[in-house]
């Protein structure tokens, strides 16, 4: 178990509108035609995406420590996320996993658009949605409760998946 750490380049003016991301590895995914609709100039872009980046780089280090990430050369690599808009975050952590050598990836989500495995067809090998409603506005309409994973939470999940068999897990 290990995280890929990716950020979403918000629009400035709506931040969960997505003109792209980027991931660990330099990953960078910019959807063109929704920075064009917004009036997105590229100093603007390359400002978002230099605070996200700053982000991307603080999780990692609070998440791993000094610990490498996971390395993938010739697994399968499933990549978990809480939903799919836009895709953007998911291409971006689908190219995460190829750079670190995954031979397969695939991609599991409870919820997206219609056409969610052709929007990733070209990055991940196999897509599993739970859910593809006609409409999609927010991702959090489909939970109960969509609150943030916090980073002590996932400090302490990595923590414990990496201790040893048979050692005493932490609460």
């Amino acid at each position: 178990l290990d995280v890929i750490i990716v950020r979403k380049l918000g629009v400035p003016f709506q931040p969960e509108l997505a003109m792209g991301a980027i991931g660990e590895e330099g990953a960078v995914i910019v959807n063109t035609e929704v920075a064009a609709r917004g009036g997105i100039r590229p100093d603007v872009l390359a400002e978002v995406e230099r605070q996200e980046r700053s982000e991307l780089d603080r999780r990692a280090a609070r998440y791993r420590g000094d610990r490498p990430p996971v390395a993938l050369g010739w697994r399968t690599a499933l990549v978990v996320d809480d939903g799919i808009a836009t895709g953007s975050t998911a291409r971006a952590a689908c190219q995460v996993a190829r750079a670190r050598g995954a031979a397969q990836v695939v991609v599991a989500v409870p919820v997206g658009p219609p056409d969610v495995a052709a929007l990733l067809a070209d990055v991940a090998d196999d897509v599993w949605c739970l859910e593809t409603p006609g409409w999609l506005g927010a991702i959090g309409q489909f939970y109960d409760d969509f609150a943030q994973t916090g980073d002590d939470e996932v400090v302490a999940l990595l923590r414990d998946q990496s201790a040893p068999p048979g050692a005493p897990r932490r609460p």
